[in-house]
């Protein structure tokens, strides 16, 4: 059994996947957000509830991750992901469920105009420990809703 002070330096390191996946969408790496997934981690993507809808798409391994990451943040002029409530239940010494809220808001320049699209995202995470640190072995990233409309932003 892991003491309390490993499962709570285990939660931090938890956490920090979480924000560094946020931070590499942000700063434009792509590599910086898929390096928080195992060689062969999976994103899968649900426009809502997944006990109520197929998934729109899945990714495997970390080289692919990267190239679809790679592919997104081209597609906005920038990008501004704040994590939100993150709960972490231990189902192992080494693995664990997480369940954490996203807000993003994305710059999408499209035909001359420009919009911000806010999307409310959950991240329904498996970690694993691995001889590198803990890492996202599979997400079913979850779009809860998005909203579009036209923007002004001043981007530095």
């Amino acid at each position: 059994m892991i003491d309390t002070v490993q499962r709570l330096q285990d939660r931090i390191a938890i956490r920090e996947l979480v924000d560094t996946y946020a931070r590499g969408a942000d700063r434009r790496d792509a590599r910086l957000e898929a390096s928080v997934f195992v060689d062969d981690g999976r994103v899968i993507l649900f426009n809502g509830d997944p006990a109520h809808n197929d998934p729109l798409d899945e990714i495997e391994g970390r080289d692919r991750l990267a190239e679809t990451f790679a592919s997104l943040i081209r597609q906005y002029e920038a990008t501004t992901y704040l994590n939100g409530q993150s709960t972490v239940s231990f189902v192992g010494d080494d693995e664990a469920d997480g369940e954490t809220y996203c807000i993003a808001f994305h710059i999408l320049n499209d035909q001359g105009e420009t919009f911000l699209v806010t999307m409310s995202i959950r991240y329904l995470d498996r970690f694993v420990r691995t001889s590198d640190g803990w890492r996202i072995a599979t997400r079913r990233l979850i779009f809860d809703w998005t909203d579009t409309r036209p923007s002004k932003p001043s981007i530095t």
